[in-house]
This record gives C-alpha cells, sequence and structure tokens, in this order.
C-alpha cells in the first residue's frame, strides 16, 4: 500500500500565487488599455495634423481665386509655398498612416496635390502669356481639383474622428468585461486568503503591537512548523536584539550630548580655574609676608573653587558612565538640579528656567537613563525658544490616585505643528536643520520611558510654546 502524504502551500507561496494572478489580470487590462490609449493618441495627433492639412488647403485655394481675379504674382507665390506646407504636412503623416485605414485617403490626397500643383504651374504660364483661352481652360479643372482636395482633406478628418470614437467605444466595452472578471476573481480569492493567509497574520500583529507598546517579553513559541513558528522564533531573537540596540542608542546620544554640553563645562571650568590661578599669584607674591588670617582666606578661596570645579566634571563622568539599567530610590528634585546644572551652558542669559518640584517626591527610577530624558528635554527647549528670552517651566506632582508622579517640561517656544505629533517620538523624524539634531533624541525618552513603565505626551500650538507631559511610577513608599 503506497500512502498518500498531504502537501500545505504556506503562506510565502499562497500569497505569491495570489499576486501573481491579480498582476496578470492587472496587466492584462493594463496592457489592452494602454494599447487603445495609444490608438486614440496616434488617432488624435492624426486629426489634428489633417486639420493643418485642411486649413493649409483652404489658403491654398484662397490665393488661387486672387491670382485668378487680380493676377498678382504675390497670391502665386502665396500659393505655391502653401502647396508646399501641404506637402510637408502629408510627408509627416504619410509614414504612420501606411499600416492604417486612412491610408487610401492619404494616397489620393497626394495624388490630387501633384495634380493640382501641375495644373497650377500651367496657368501660371498662361496667366504670364496672356493666353486668355488657355486660361478659361484651365480654370475649370482647377477648381475641381481644388475642390477635391478639399473634400477629402474634410473626409481625412471625419474619418480618422469616427476611428476614435470606435476606438472609445472599444475600450469601455474592455473596461467593463474586465472590472467584471476582476471583480468576480475578487469575490472567489478574499474568503480564501482571509482564511488561509489573514488569520495567521493576526497572530503575528498581535507580537508586533505587543513589542510596539513596548513590551519586550518573549512570546512562547507554538509547534506549528509553519511560517508562524519561525517568525516567532524571529521575534524572539528580535526582541533580544532590540534590548541591546535600545541600549546602544541611549549611549550613542548621551555621547552626542556630552558632546553638545562640551564647551559650555570648559567654560564651567574655566572660570574655578581663573579664580584659582589669580590666588595662587597674589599669595606667590606676598610670600612670607603674607598675613595668616589672609593667608587662610585664600586658601579657602582655592579650595571652594577646586570643589567646585570637581562637582562639574564629577556629574560630567557620572552622566557618562555606562551602567547597567537599575531602578533605586531618588529624589525627583536632585535629579532634575543635576541636569540644571549639566545643561546651565547652553542656556543664554535671556532664557529662564523655571523650577517647582517637591523636595520629598521620590520615584523609583534609573538615575543616569532618566537625566538623558531631563536634558534631551531641555536642549530640546532651549533650541525651540529662538528669540533672545523666553521661560522654560519644569514642575512636577504626585498623584496618589494613579501611583504616578506627573512631571512636566513647557517652554515659550515657536511651537509643535499638530501634524507632527504623531511622529515627534519615531527614530530620526526632526525638524531641524540638517547637522543640528540626529532625530534620536525624543526617540531614546521615548524608549527610556517605556523602560520605567511610564510615558509621555505633548501638548502644543504654534507660536505658543509646547508642554510634555511625563508620568513616572512613584517610589512604593512615597
Amino acid at each position: 500500500m503506497f500512502g498518500i502524504k498531504n502537501y500545505s502551500i504556506n503562506i510565502r507561496r499562497k500569497i505569491v500565487i495570489g499576486l501573481t494572478i491579480c498582476l496578470l489580470v492587472i496587466g492584462f487590462v493594463g496592457g489592452n488599455s494602454y494599447r487603445f490609449l495609444r490608438q486614440i493618441e496616434q488617432k488624435q495627433r492624426l486629426v489634428e495634423v489633417a486639420d493643418d492639412l485642411s486649413n493649409t488647403i483652404f489658403e491654398i485655394r484662397r490665393y488661387e481665386k486672387n491670382f485668378l481675379l487680380y493676377g498678382s504674382q504675390d497670391d502665386l507665390a502665396e500659393n505655391k509655398r502653401y502647396i508646399k506646407k501641404g506637402l510637408k504636412v502629408l510627408s509627416t503623416i504619410s509614414g504612420d498612416m501606411k499600416k492604417m485605414k486612412g491610408a487610401p485617403q492619404i494616397g489620393l490626397i497626394e495624388n490630387g496635390f501633384a495634380e493640382y500643383e501641375k495644373l497650377m504651374d500651367k496657368m501660371a504660364l498662361c496667366v504670364v502669356d496672356g493666353r486668355r483661352s488657355c486660361v478659361n481652360d484651365l480654370e475649370d479643372r482647377l477648381r475641381v481639383e481644388g475642390k477635391n482636395l478639399v473634400d477629402r482633406s474634410i473626409a481625412l478628418v471625419s474619418f480618422e474622428r469616427e476611428r476614435i470614437l470606435a476606438i472609445i467605444a472599444q475600450l469601455k466595452k474592455h473596461i467593463f468585461v474586465n472590472v467584471t472578471l476582476f471583480l468576480s476573481m475578487g469575490m472567489f480569492l478574499i474568503p480564501i486568503m482571509a482564511r488561509k493567509i489573514i488569520k495567521p497574520l493576526r497572530i503575528i500583529e498581535k507580537t508586533t503591537v505587543q513589542i510596539a507598546n513596548g513590551n519586550f517579553n518573549f512570546i512562547p513559541v507554538r509547534n506549528t512548523k509553519d511560517e508562524i513558528q519561525r517568525v516567532i522564533e524571529a521575534f524572539n531573537r528580535m526582541v533580544a536584539e532590540l534590548e541591546k540596540r535600545q541600549e546602544q542608542l541611549v549611549q550613542t546620544k548621551k555621547l552626542s550630548s556630552i558632546g553638545i554640553l562640551t564647551s559650555g563645562i570648559a567654560h564651567q571650568l574655566n572660570n574655578p580655574l581663573n579664580n584659582i590661578s589669580t590666588s595662587c599669584q597674589i599669595l606667590l607674591e606676598e610670600g612670607s609676608k603674607a598675613d595668616p588670617e589672609f593667608m587662610h582666606r585664600m586658601l579657602s578661596n582655592i579650595e571652594q573653587e577646586v570643589n567646585r570645579a570637581r562637582d562639574t566634571v564629577k556629574g560630567l563622568l557620572e552622566f557618562s558612565r555606562d551602567r547597567d539599567f537599575a531602578l533605586v530610590p531618588a529624589s525627583l528634585d536632585e535629579v532634575v538640579e543635576r541636569s540644571i546644572r549639566l545643561v546651565s551652558s547652553q542656556v543664554p542669559s535671556g532664557i529662564e528656567i523655571q523650577k517647582n518640584i517637591p523636595k520629598d517626591l521620590v520615584l523609583d527610577i534609573d538615575k543616569q537613563r532618566i537625566q538623558e530624558v531631563f536634558l534631551n528635554l531641555m536642549i530640546n527647549a532651549v533650541q525651540a525658544i529662538e528669540s533672545s528670552s523666553g521661560i522654560i517651566k519644569i514642575s512636577a506632582k504626585p498623584d496618589r490616585a494613579a501611583s504616578m508622579a506627573v512631571i512636566t517640561f513647557e517652554d515659550t517656544g515657536g511651537g509643535i505643528p499638530e501634524e507632527n505629533f504623531d511622529m515627534i517620538f519615531d527614530p530620526f523624524f526632526t525638524t531641524k536643520e540638517v547637522g543640528v539634531g540626529t532625530g534620536l533624541g525624543l526617540s531614546i525618552v521615548y524608549g527610556i520611558l517605556q523602560q520605567h513603565k511610564g510615558s509621555i505626551s505633548v501638548e502644543s500650538k504654534l507660536g505658543e510654546g509646547t508642554r510634555f507631559i511625563i508620568n513616572l511610577p512613584l517610589h512604593h513608599r512615597s
């Protein structure tokens, strides 16, 4: 007995087959429609040229009549010029119409032009020689041939316009038949796609929503032996990689912030160093003659400036040090104050930072990462204030009912357009000029707050400033 093995088509093949059928149908409909449109375009161009030809023939007849009435050589010259123009127009369309149904009409017009030109040359000689009988004999033949040219050109225009209408009628019928066929196929394929493809993809959708919400927990793998299993396994690998890359992004942005702060830190260090140098020079000049009390005061001043420089360097080193994520109870006021000290050198003299945070507000946070959040928001606020003066308000209050602290950063800058609200936390999105921002700051802020099981939202109006609202869990004993 031979066993029968069931073969199932995987999702990739199902999608490929479905898309191939759709592409073939669309290609067939589109190809035929394009062919019809090309024919209409060609016919329309021929109609335009045929109209020009018809107008040229009317001009030929006009100057013919003027020549016969007045015998002016200028009218004869214009008549010949328009004959040449008509022959040139014919040469442009005769090649395009060789394989078309209007080719015989072009042939008749070409023959008519040749005959008319011969008659006109003979008529010119008769007029010059003054042979009246010759003129009378040729005049009737010339008018008949001219009328034939006019009639044939009008017939050519009418013929091509009728062909355009016929092609349009064919195109309408073609589109109707193909759309009906396409809709019928859609009604047949959609239920199959829904059952065989969409339902499995919903499982993948749920996992992506979890990751988008900041849930980096691993997903249990079911032994389905299909793409779903492989995708979930890949998702789990991606989750691990995302956590690692998130740490790398935080560190990269941190180094970028350090670069921004460096010039200001140098200025902050320069002031105490200048004071230390001045005090040392005074002591060296005084030497052993210095008053002990004065010497003690100078040395105390030197010690104070050394401590000031040490605190500046310590704050920068503390901020730049790479540490594992760890939540510890910390005073929010102290973290904000430390962040303000670091960024103070980047704040223009006309911008005031106002802080209103309860001294006893304690949160479970990673101080280093939350400091990165505050620095990003303050630097953004400073850059948003384009005028020489402005205010940055930092406030916080506990929401005991929700066990959260509500922290707001508010500035008097230019504001954010409403259409950008959904994008400002996306990686690499920035409205700043090239070289001013990387577009990573608010993305990293969002990621850090997700790590803390917190959130951030924005309120803004153009010309009125921006407010960022942060929610962070309170310390369990607060």
